[in-house]
């Protein structure tokens, strides 16, 4: 007692004050409680009063790997449309970066399609591709052309680079084969490429070709690319697994980088051009 007799407690601030400054709303459960209906009436009038402040706004941006966004809301679509015609091939590519894996590819190489289908479907990007050539002779020729197109497509679609992850890295197992696959938009070409296919021929596809489709996309899009075997005997698998990972790698080396806020990706604030 003595103890407070000594210092005397502050006194409570008035209920209105306490719900002036409240950041919650009164629930109707609790204003049933209150017996005084002057008082109910004024704390159902400030509560209903107090909005929840508003959610802040969503990036401007869709979803894309690891919740990386894939374009700003008014910016131009990342298209790349490259037609190549020679004496040997008639090829024509349409690729969006920013797409939903749509891929209408037919070149005449029916395992070449199914490759490039990958490439859309699980780069998420839309790939059109039409070509003719003299297969008659064998599929070197439009193999090559088809990869050159697709390089050059890419390298549009990409423009100036700003805001970009750049790099990508992917590992994809299929089966008993597993490939990995590191890559850089660098616009500096090259291609360390290491895979073991145990057979000539996948179908009527000549394997030899996996590597001259990868180099041949490398000098027109500039990449820098790593493709790795880490497991596998099935020729199918080994190449199949290729593609998937060389997707999934892309796809995150293409997307944007919120933290980046629309700069080159380069501390020399400059990427070269292929």
């Amino acid at each position: 007692m003595g103890l407070l007799s000594s210092y005397s407690l502050p006194a409570a601030p008035p209920l209105s004050q306490t719900l002036e400054k409240s950041r919650f709303r009164v629930s109707s459960s609790f204003l049933s409680t209150v017996p005084n209906p002057s008082l109910r009436l004024f704390a159902s009038s400030r509560s209903s009063s107090r909005a929840p402040p508003p959610m802040a706004a969503l990036p401007p941006y869709g979803g894309g790997e690891n919740n990386s966004p894939i374009a700003t809301l008014g910016s131009s679509s990342r298209v790349g449309e490259v037609k190549r015609v020679t004496k040997e091939t008639n090829v024509h590519v349409k690729l969006e970066l920013d797409g939903s894996g749509v891929a209408e590819c037919r070149t005449g190489i029916p395992f070449l399609d199914h490759m490039l289908d990958q490439l859309a479907s699980h780069g998420l990007f839309d790939l059109h591709v039409k070509a003719s050539g003299d297969t008659h002779i064998d599929d070197h020729h439009t193999n090559e052309d088809v990869a050159l197109a697709i390089g050059t497509a890419l390298l549009q679609a990409l423009g100036d680079r700003k805001g970009i992850h750049r790099f990508g890295h992917f590992s994809a197992p299929l089966d008993e084969a597993a490939i990995e696959v590191i890559l850089d938009l660098s616009g500096r070409p090259h291609l360390s490429y290491d895979l073991s296919i145990p057979t000539e021929r996948v179908g009527t596809y000549d394997t030899q070709l996996v590597e001259h489709f990868f180099q041949s996309l490398v000098n027109t899009s500039g990449m820098t690319l790593h493709i790795r075997q880490l497991a596998g005997k099935n020729s199918h698998h080994i190449i199949e697994a290729t593609f998937k990972a060389f997707a999934r790698a892309l796809r995150q080396a293409t997307e944007f980088d919120l933290r980046r806020r629309g700069t080159v990706p380069s501390s020399k604030g400059v990427l070269s051009r292929s």
